[in-house]
């Protein structure tokens, strides 16, 4: 593909949008970052390279056509920008604020110069269409007389019932919550994804169509076997929802939570509910520490700054990863450096090498936190091996301990026993090539086969999945496979 601007990415450096001050973001859970002026995003689109293999499309799991939007931004033609990137993800505005952006790791300036702002780019575009009025609904033209049940309204049940709606089947999404829209509504602060962005997208697709049931949990008070009855196919998109524990003594101790206990609730409560006073988890005031070193941390992070934590400690059990690349880490692979979110741009301590011991406090409560210093010996040539550092206790002060180490595979009592799913090794839904269960006509995507991973692959699964259960239900579909399943 010719590009409009063959020298841009020497003319114009990396320059993502603008972040709300630090002082000012704090105050507020409204999103970090600020808008960008037109001229500067065509100016990023125009570092676009229109590489002949472009690399981009290797590292994003949807398969994005971002050579072809970087483009069109360029010229200003965004509504067909918009069209493009609709052409291969539902929802460009969950990503283009929540992905951490592998398409950017595989960009050819990635080699020697800082990639292009995909993620960005990609977040004006669909800001830009919802401005302009350009996404609208858009139901199918004929009914098929096929229904089809969706479990868990998370990336990945959202996408495919988008995409089977839009086939002409009937799809009805059963959600345990009281709100629609899984992690994306209830896992992911505010100010890195403002809830009005996803209701949006419930709105659009509940006028194409789609039906939403919350406040039904399948498999706890709603039997499995009436969906499998009731409809002629069911995913399950129920995601990885077990969280990985910490067996420690100290642990049944009050003010420790899992992270998304914490998260959830104060999403909740911005969205207008009420919490009992006896059950709000808070960092006001308090001496919080992390356990884990993600995106979850980071959230819980910058939660706590914005409750107005005393301070706030993040430690993660592994080494602290490189500033730069490793030679055995070369482009286009995944680079394994240090990475900091917003929410270290606004305070905290980081620490790695950290293992916790034991938990400790007085009157049932926790009050300090008890660890020991490690390292890891990577000579054997397998999987390092973690030894204690002698003499390097140390023990912090702790009022809140919040547990985000990640997630372990889905729950697996209730649904999945009664559907009597086979899972795979990790515990995870087996399914076959064309992401079929064991139980016939009964599919499985996003994290509840995968395993945890980011929300662009849930995006990809769901979309995967709706291709396979049209092509089920009718004989052959008009949807890409997107990365499929075997």
């Amino acid at each position: 593909m010719q590009m409009g601007k063959p020298t841009g990415f020497k003319e114009y450096g990396r320059k993502p949008p603008p972040k709300r001050p630090v002082a000012l973001r704090v105050q507020d859970y409204d999103e970090f970052m600020a808008s960008w002026p037109e001229e500067e995003a065509r100016a990023q689109g125009a570092r676009c390279m229109g590489c002949s293999v472009p690399f981009c499309h290797s590292g994003c799991p949807l398969g994005n056509l971002i050579p072809d939007w970087n483009h069109l931004v360029y010229r200003g033609e965004w509504e067909a920008a918009l069209a493009a990137l609709h052409r291969t993800n539902n929802f460009p505005e969950f990503t283009g604020r929540i992905c951490p952006a592998p398409c950017e790791a595989s960009c050819v300036l990635s080699i020697n110069q800082d990639p292009v702002t995909i993620e960005y780019i990609e977040k004006a575009i669909s800001d830009r269409g919802w401005e302009e009025g350009w996404i609208r609904p858009q139901p199918p033209r004929r009914r098929t007389g096929k229904r089809v049940a969706i479990v868990g309204s998370g990336p990945a049940g959202l996408a495919a019932a988008q995409q089977i709606n839009r086939c002409g089947h009937a799809v009805t999404v059963f959600e345990r919550e009281d709100c629609v829209g899984g992690l994306l509504r209830l896992g992911i602060p505010d100010f890195k994804l403002d809830k009005k962005i996803v209701q949006r997208r419930v709105d659009q697709m509940e006028a194409e169509g789609v039906r939403f049931k919350t406040g039904v949990h399948v498999g706890k008070g709603y039997p499995a076997s009436e969906l499998v009855d009731g409809y002629d196919a069911v995913l399950l998109s129920g995601g990885a929802t077990q969280p990985r524990d910490l067996p420690v003594p100290g642990r049944e101790l009050r003010g420790v939570h899992f992270a998304m206990e914490y998260l959830s609730q104060q999403n909740r409560l911005l969205s207008g509910e009420s919490v009992d006073p006896g059950e709000r988890i808070t960092a006001e005031g308090k001496r919080v520490v992390i356990l884990g070193g993600g995106d979850t941390g980071a959230d819980c992070l910058g939660t706590a700054h914005r409750q107005g934590a005393e301070v706030v400690y993040q430690y993660e059990l592994l080494s602290e990863p490189p500033e730069v690349r490793l030679p055995d880490n070369p482009w286009p692979q995944w680079p394994m450096i240090l990475r900091s979110s917003a929410a270290h741009e606004e305070g905290g301590i980081r620490d790695y090498d950290i293992l916790t011991k034991r938990l400790s406090g007085s009157n049932g409560r926790v009050g300090k936190l008890e660890a020991v210093r490690v390292k890891w010996d990577t000579s054997g040539g397998g999987r390092p091996a973690m030894r204690e550092v002698p003499g390097s206790e140390l023990e912090i002060d702790a009022d809140l301990v919040l547990l985000a180490m990640g997630f372990l595979h889905p729950e697996q009592d209730g649904m999945l026993a009664e559907l009597g799913v086979e899972l795979d090794g990790r515990g995870n839904v087996r399914t076959d090539e064309n992401r079929m269960t064991s139980v016939p006509n009964v599919f499985a995507a996003g994290d509840m086969s995968r395993g945890q991973s980011l929300v662009v692959w849930a995006l990809a699964d769901g979309r995967d999945a709706a291709a396979c259960i049209d092509a089920h239900l009718t004989g052959e579909t008009s949807l890409r496979r997107v990365n499929p399943a075997g």
